[in-house]
């Protein structure tokens, strides 16, 4: 009877790499967690023998926030102050830019109590230059018109006023649509300003609400009514 040669044992299978790695970042892992919390706990206990330094932190940080709190109110009521005080001449506005002079009306709106007053004047400004909300609630939409010459400037005439015609409502959901101008506006201008409740401030009233004598509200006539004041007035 023949004999089989013995079977050869099959040598052992190594880890493959993948589980070494997987191994390997156990490890460290576990490595990091260890030395977290020794970190943690070390900074704990040094804490705790040292509480007056946190005690310490917190009052000069209440001191500090108090300090922060003190000057932001003096700011702010010294930024009242100085928009009460607002002035402007003719001269200072025919010497703006026509940028210059939309921040300038927006100024006059939040010197009159509009503390929303923004500017928003510029490419795609659908006819809205600033915008306000007065203390009666009203929402107010003006577009500028600089004139560098003043009156020897180009007047404003329909064609504008029938671009702030067309959105300042619709678009803008304006309940006050003004256009003002250190300039002129001619008389058509005005007709057409009539027939769609538009207001209109020249370089004379200009001149007047400018120098400060009464809010834009008391010196334009026909105004619709107040609404509920807003949260922006």
């Amino acid at each position: 009877m023949t004999r089989r040669p013995p079977a050869r044992r099959r040598p052992a299978r190594r880890p493959s790499r993948r589980r070494q790695q997987q191994e390997t970042q156990l490890v460290g892992l576990l490595l990091a967690a260890a030395a977290a919390i020794w970190l943690v706990a070390t900074v704990v206990n040094w804490l705790l023998a040292h509480w007056w330094l946190l005690l310490a932190a917190a009052v000069l940080a209440v001191l500090g926030g108090i300090g922060w709190w003190q000057q932001r109110a003096q700011r702010e009521q010294f930024e009242r102050i100085q928009a009460r005080a607002l002035r402007y001449g003719l001269t200072q506005l025919d010497a703006l830019s026509h940028g210059q002079f939309e921040y300038a009306i927006r100024d006059l709106m939040r010197r009159d109590g509009c503390t929303d007053a923004l500017q928003v004047g510029g490419q795609g400004d659908l006819g809205a230059d600033v915008k306000a909300t007065d203390p009666q609630g009203r929402r107010w939409v003006l577009q500028c018109k600089h004139r560098r010459h003043g009156e020897q400037g180009a007047a404003v005439g329909t064609p504008e006023l029938q671009v702030l015609n067309g959105t300042g409502r619709p678009v803008h959901k304006a309940d006050v649509v003004v256009m003002v101008t250190n300039g002129r506006i001619t008389q058509p201008g005005r007709a057409f300003a009539r027939q769609q409740r538009l207001h209109l401030i020249d370089r004379q009233l200009l001149g007047s609400w400018a120098a400060g004598s009464k809010p834009l509200w008391e010196l334009l006539p026909a105004l619709p009514p107040p609404r509920k004041p807003s949260q922006l007035s």
